[in-house]
């Protein structure tokens, strides 16, 4: 018989013990934080697509490991630093994470080991953990590789152009310091 998983309230060991596999797909809405990172505009986005995946990897002389591997896609409307309109950033994210038994052996492995250290839970939240992987994944500059409108490319401030064309006061100056000379 096969167990059926919340992703919401998932037992982490019980899913790596079943190798279980758990997919699917929401809207963007339903993840309150990402939504907020998305511009208004005529680019819609896509849904939020997850996979998660339990294992145990055994170690000699301990206990096994628990782990769970996460993937992670959005298409996210986001506003393009150049021109300053919307572009459709894809953003992934795919993360193993390993699970321990409590916060101070979390605390202990976490500066030496390479690997993610979470705290083992029976009531674990997956789709909050695949939401905050995909706000790290966010791009930091998102850009379309060509904007659909061309940019003035001018280097020259125009209040500076204006100025420019405005006599100088010190050359009426240095005019007057001739002419009495």
């Amino acid at each position: 018989m096969e167990k059926k998983f919340d992703p919401q309230h998932l037992d982490v060991v019980a899913f790596a013990r079943d190798e279980a596999v758990l997919e699917g797909q929401g809207a963007l809405q339903a993840m309150s934080r990402l939504c907020q990172e998305q511009v208004d505009g005529d680019v819609l986005a896509g849904p939020v697509v997850w996979c998660l995946e339990g294992r145990l990897e055994p170690q000699s002389g301990g206990a096994d490991h628990v782990w769970l591997d996460l993937e992670a896609s959005v298409a996210l409307p986001m506003q393009c630093q150049r021109c300053l309109t919307p572009v459709l950033e894809t953003v992934q994210a795919q993360r193993s994470f390993r699970f321990v038994a409590d916060e101070a052996t979390a605390a202990a492995l976490d500066d030496e080991a390479e690997e993610d250290i979470l705290v083992v839970s029976r009531d674990f939240d997956a789709l909050a953990l695949v939401e905050d992987e995909l706000i790290l994944s966010l791009p930091l500059v998102p850009l379309h590789e060509v904007c659909p409108e061309a940019l003035p490319m001018s280097a020259v401030d125009p209040e500076f152009e204006q100025a420019a064309e405005r006599p100088n006061p010190f050359g009426v100056l240095a005019g007057l310091k001739k002419s009495s000379s």
